[in-house]
């Protein structure tokens, strides 16, 4: 088995900006609908939510080792939250083909936010 990490850190701030300057497009094109649900219901914390899950994605992909290059996109990286609150991720389309080929196992994903940082690491356990 071989296992891979990623690690990333946002300003929340560069998110809560994004969102403001360019409203409903900006967050479209990054999160998929089930993630854009959760962080809106976050009210206060709509923005470190966002922030976190933005985080989240470029952590897999770095974990995949490509970014966001070959097949990898920011909608092909989905986090969601467990009943317990665990947060998990879920691949699609050709981000999920290449970490099938990959021969991937599992992607465990850890999220935290201060008021002003939110950070990811990620870990793919592979064949």
């Amino acid at each position: 088995m071989n296992i891979y990490c990623g690690v990333d850190m946002i300003e929340i701030k560069r998110i809560k900006d994004s969102i403001e300057k360019h409203g409903k497009g900006f967050i479209e094109k990054i999160f998929t609908p089930e993630e854009i649900n959760y962080c809106e219901s976050r009210r206060e914390q709509k923005y470190q939510s966002y922030a976190a899950r933005f985080s989240a994605k470029e952590a897999v992909s770095k974990a995949l080792g490509t970014g966001f290059s070959m097949g990898v996109t920011l909608k092909g990286i989905e986090v969601r939250v467990s009943e317990t609150g665990k947060p998990y991720i879920v691949l699609y389309n050709e981000t999920k083909e290449f970490f099938d080929k990959m021969g991937g196992v599992s992607v465990d994903i850890s999220l935290t936010h201060t008021s002003d940082y939110a950070t990811a690491f990620a870990v793919l356990l592979c064949k």
